[in-house]
């Protein structure tokens, strides 16, 4: 640990009744004699919860056929005949009542299908309100698409969008759809302008899946729009039913409390209560070191395999994508000391080869050979969805995987392993354990219910962690609030939206949130010495304060005597869904001329790649990939977010090959979340009026796009088929552009580039737009002044497939095209006005001129691609203005 260094370790204590007056922890060094520090912990005024865990019994029921849905088209959405016990003991409250639902169930117990039964519940008596489903991640979004596009969508001929970062479906789809499945980033960009957006006022139902999450990292996103839609259903007197769903909760009352859920709705089964039962097994393993305790894990690994479940599938849970490999080599090693090195495989030779052929991944292609498959996001996406259906088909036996498999993709086995509790954090630079509820969901992947009488869990553990996990996986820890560290961002949205005006504003705000009761609950948690009204008023007082004050300084918001109001910085954060600690560094840090250089620094530093993964020893590919790249980074620093964030810009701009496969998931993620980090930037410069910063800005963004420097490269490699001396051919006719290409008939092209196959060239060229600019000056008077505006006509002249998706092919997600208008002067680097449009087919806008007649002299209109390298269009305003 170096100077100044802060490191933070969180572990558990028992506390035993009576409260001892005190608990001591001592730091003592391993290597100096001497050197240590005590520090002691009062237990005087300590306040804690009640133990309120309550959970509600298995009823001994009857299942109920599914002929009670009462509705034969709704029968034909499942294969089974009957309900489970669970589905049969809340069918009525969820499948007869409006009341709120708080089910909380171990994994594998059915709670999607209870929550349909509310679906089918709001298709029948409210047609015209829309389902939302909250789902914390993209793979469960993804596999809630897929099979409600096979049941509800084509059986039931519902509506239905997906809105993630991949995907963010138009106006016209949100207003149609009868079902929104969202993660909570999505919903709450969408949610906080509820004002202007009609559907987010006709959701009828919403369904959040694993609300127990509300404590984990994105925690404060869940409990914000949980919080903002029932302040819109109080606003509009329009009910909105919550159904929540959840593993088995330690507070189910106050979750329930909070979700208006009233005691016919509350449903809190002990974990023991599946479908299936779980057989556990927990095994603790010394050292002091991660990589050989996960070593010595693999024997232990394999030789659970032959003893309980040598010909069943089986799931094995480990913390890294390296570790997926390493596990999976060990494995096939140990079966070929056996003398069954393919017992795992259940293909035949012909088959074996024919899905080997398929597979890209060289790691994937050795391990399938043994009957062992790997499972992480390093995969791409056909890999993943081959070795998917090999193990749900039974074809492999051993799917060794990452814990977003627990989350995602619904494969259950006979057998979980999970092998070892720890990962790596990044952010941290150290290992630590994973949440019990991600325990917890990897272990409910454990038994089928169709195949198995019963599941199997072993969990390896470090040795000293073993009487912790034996307690605490049947005792889950409560749920708490963790809004308090993302306050500022969900504070200043609603200042921006107007919901906050005063600080009395923001206090009534708060009450609406899980926060304000577990304050109630467990004030020690928080801080507090106790419940009592006036300190819980003076905690909220000072909290709101100091966040205004936080905001004032970043200057995202104004404060006056009585009210608080939103700066452009404050609206810009909110409309881009960024932190307020981001605008304000771009405040800060852009100026009227920024250089590409610095741009791309800035962009780096925004604190949405804090969470930019930076693995165990990956400062050594930082290292050499900083050697590599154009602009010098900070060598100091290569274990940082930010930093390899740049190096990643740039190895794409550059089009470098990257060192591990890890790093092109993490390139994905960077240019993810760039576009609309970028765009804030512009946004920026535009309303300081900076021409040249915003142009420069415009460029950043094409070269994401795109994967070329703007300054460096030809414009020509963004098409597929170019290579050097096809480039030197077009140069010498004094072609470096693809808009210059566009302009030329087929014939001629051809006869210009010689041997090279027009066709080929030809059809790469179809894919990008040829477009028009007409303007015209029109004079126009209004109440009180006389004023000028320009007309401008933009038409696309050339025939393309699809007209405004755009052509980006090293950008991993689809995007369509927009464009810039600038009117501005070049002379100057004055920016008069900035408008962004998207269009099919043509589009007609309008832009007012500024009045001042000195101001035309140098007046100049700029077309600007968002996505397009070299496809820029500038118009001359004074020319125009003399010819009119």
């Amino acid at each position: 640990m170096a100077r100044g260094e802060t490191q933070k370790l969180s572990f558990t204590v028992p506390i035993f009744e009576p409260h001892p007056p005190q608990y001591y922890i001592r730091a003592v060094s391993d290597s100096w004699l001497q050197a240590e520090a005590f520090y002691t912990i009062s237990f005087h005024n300590l306040s804690l919860p009640e133990a309120r865990t309550s959970h509600t019994e298995l009823l001994d029921l009857k299942p109920l056929p599914i002929t009670s849905l009462g509705n034969d088209i709704y029968q034909d959405l499942y294969k089974f005949s009957h309900f489970n016990p669970i589905q049969t003991q809340i069918f009525h409250v969820l499948y007869h009542t409006d009341n709120n639902v708080l089910l909380g169930a171990p994994t594998g117990s059915g709670k999607t299908i209870s929550a349909e039964l509310a679906m089918l519940r709001l298709f029948n008596t409210q047609p015209d309100m829309k389902v939302i489903y909250i789902a914390p991640l993209k793979a469960i979004v993804r596999e809630r698409m897929q099979d409600w596009r096979m049941r509800l969508v084509s059986q039931l001929g519902k509506k239905m969008v997906e809105m993630t970062g991949d995907y963010t479906p138009d106006l016209m789809a949100l207003l149609s759809a009868d079902i929104i499945i969202s993660t909570p980033e999505k919903w709450d960009g969408i949610s906080r302008n509820w004002n202007s957006r009609s559907y987010v006022t006709k959701v009828g139902l919403m369904i959040l899946d694993e609300i127990h999450l509300l404590g984990a990292d994105r925690g404060p996103i869940l409990e914000v729009i949980v919080s903002r839609m029932r302040y819109i259903s109080s606003q509009t007197e329009r009910a909105v039913r919550f159904v929540g769903l959840s593993t088995a909760l330690a507070n189910a009352s106050d979750l329930a409390d909070w979700l208006a859920v009233g005691e016919i709705g509350l449903f809190n089964f002990k974990p023991s209560v599946r479908p299936v039962p779980l057989e556990v097994h927990i095994q603790g393993y010394p050292g002091k070191f991660y990589c050989p305790r996960m070593n010595s894990m693999n024997k232990p690994t394999y030789a659970a395999i032959c003893t309980h479940s040598p010909t069943k599938p089986v799931l094995i849970f480990v913390s890294s994508r390296r570790q997926t490999r390493l596990t999976a080599l060990d494995l096939i090693q140990f079966a070929a000391s056996d003398e069954h090195p393919r017992q795992f495989l259940n293909v035949t030779e012909d088959s074996l080869q024919m899905i080997l052929s398929q597979v890209t991944d060289q790691n994937l292609r050795h391990t399938l050979q043994f009957g062992i498959g790997l499972h992480h996001a390093g995969l791409n996406d056909k890999d993943r969805s081959l070795v998917e259906e090999l193990f749900a088909n039974n074809k492999i036996q051993v799917l060794v995987c990452t814990s977003t498999l627990a989350w995602g993709v619904n494969l259950p086995a006979h057998l979980v392993i999970i092998k070892g509790t720890e990962y790596y954090d990044g952010k941290a630079k150290r290992y630590v354990d994973f949440p019990i509820t991600d325990i917890l969901q990897m272990m409910g992947r454990a038994g089928r219910p169709q195949y198995d009488q019963h599941g199997k869990a072993v969990i390896l553990v470090h040795e000293p962690k073993k009487s912790f996990y034996k307690k605490f996986l049947y005792e889950p820890f409560p749920v708490e609030s963790s809004l308090r560290e993302q306050l500022h961002d969900h504070i200043n949205a609603e200042i921006v939206s107007g919901t906050i005006c005063h600080k009395e504003d923001a206090m009534h705000y708060l009450t609406w949130t899980y926060l304000f009761r577990r304050l109630m609950v467990n004030p020690a948690y928080y801080g507090l010495e106790n419940a009592e009204e006036d300190v819980l008023s003076s905690y909220l007082s000072r909290l709101v304060q100091s966040t205004f004050e936080d905001l004032e300084d970043s200057g995202c918001m104004r404060m006056n005597e009585d009210n608080v109001e939103s700066t452009m910085l404050g609206m810009i954060a909110s409309q881009y869904y960024l932190s307020y600690m981001t605008v304000s560094m771009f405040g800060s840090n852009i100026g009227p001329d920024t250089s590409l250089e610095v741009f791309l620094h800035i962009l780096s530093g925004a604190s949405e790649y804090d969470e930019l993964p930076v693995r165990h020893n990956e400062e050594n590919y930082n290292e050499a990939l900083s050697r590599r790249v154009r602009y010098t980074v900070d060598k100091n620093n290569l274990d940082d977010p930010h930093v390899k964030a740049n190096l990643l810009f740039q190895a794409h701009f550059s089009q470098l090959e990257l060192p591990i496969s890890d790093y092109v998931t993490d390139l994905k993620s960077v240019l993810d979340q760039s576009i609309r980090i970028i765009q804030a930037m512009i946004d920026i410069c535009a309303n300081s009026g900076w021409l040249s910063s915003s142009i420069t800005c415009m460029h950043l963004l094409q070269m994401v796009m795109q994967g070329l420097w703007f300054d460096e490269d030809s414009a020509l490699w963004m098409l597929p088929c170019m290579n050097s001396d096809l480039l030197c051919l077009l140069g010498e006719k004094g072609i470096s552009t693809v808009q210059q290409l566009l302009d030329i008939p087929k014939a001629n092209l051809q006869a210009m580039i010689g041997n090279f196959p027009v066709s080929k060239l030809y059809q790469d060229l179809q894919h990008f737009p040829r477009i028009q600019v007409k303007l015209k000056l029109q004079k126009r008077d209004s109440d009180d002044r006389k004023y000028v505006a320009l007309s401008i006509k933009l038409e696309k002249t050339n025939f393309r497939q699809n007209t405004s998706r755009a052509f980006a092919p090293r950008f991993p997600k689809l995007k369509d095209e927009a464009w810039w208008l600038v009117l501005g002067n070049t002379a100057t680097s004055e920016l008069y006005a900035l408008k962004r449009v998207s269009f099919s087919d043509r589009l007609v806008t309008n832009t007012e001129l500024p009045s001042t007649q000195t101001t035309f002299q140098g007046m100049k209109l700029k077309l600007v691609s968002d996505c397009y390298i070299g496809f820029e269009q500038e118009h001359s305003i004074e020319e125009l203005i003399k010819k009119q």
